[in-house]
């Protein structure tokens, strides 16, 4: 069974509504990066989108200009990198704000396998590998609240499978249901 078209009219829909219930905290947080680190209240990250494409994902900016593009874990002392008003913005999610765009867009969708960093080569490969490089990227996936930055990359991968082989509007639901609790919780995030 093919959802994708319903998927991606559920996606513009739930992607609309959203930006007009968080223009107001997406303002505020533009502002507050913008007035705490010198540099672009955007980061642009080269991403791993469905079938292996490039895209360029946004976020807010949460660590200082010049920070090397790996994933966070692989810095040596990563709070040094983290802007005034970085650890909240990544603890809250609300750096996460700005990937709307790429909803709206189509490079991504609310639920699915996070995109990786295009240097993730190891992550990139195990995906391909098991037919998860199919799905678009999502804001959110099963791995997410599974454990998040907490999960090994092979765990995470079947995690990804896992969510390629059952994926339903159902499943998508309680994924949001459970990615809300875990931003409310603050579970899962490393920095």
């Amino acid at each position: 069974m093919n959802s994708f078209p319903l998927k991606r009219i559920v996606d513009l829909s739930l992607a609309c509504l959203v930006a007009v219930v968080v223009l107001l905290p997406f303002c505020l947080v533009a502002l507050s990066v913008k007035l705490t680190s010198p540099g672009p209240v955007l980061y642009w990250s080269d991403r791993v989108g469905r079938h292996n494409r490039i895209f360029r994902m946004p976020k807010f900016r949460s660590m200082r200009i010049g920070t090397p593009a790996v994933a966070t874990h692989l810095l040596a002392d990563p709070a040094s990198f983290l802007t005034p008003i970085g650890s909240f913005l990544r603890r809250s999610s609300l750096d996460e704000l700005p990937q709307l765009w790429s909803i709206l867009v189509g490079d991504m969708s609310f639920v699915g396998p996070r995109p990786a960093l295009y240097n993730q080569d190891d992550l990139i490969a195990l995906r391909t590998e098991r037919g998860v490089h199919e799905l678009l990227p999502g804001l959110t996936g099963w791995a997410q609240v599974n454990g998040r930055d907490e999960l090994p990359i092979p765990e995470k991968v079947e995690f990804d499978v896992a969510y390629l082989q059952r994926q339903s509007v159902r499943l998508d639901l309680r994924i949001l249901w459970l990615t809300v609790l875990k931003v409310v919780r603050r579970e899962g995030v490393t920095h």
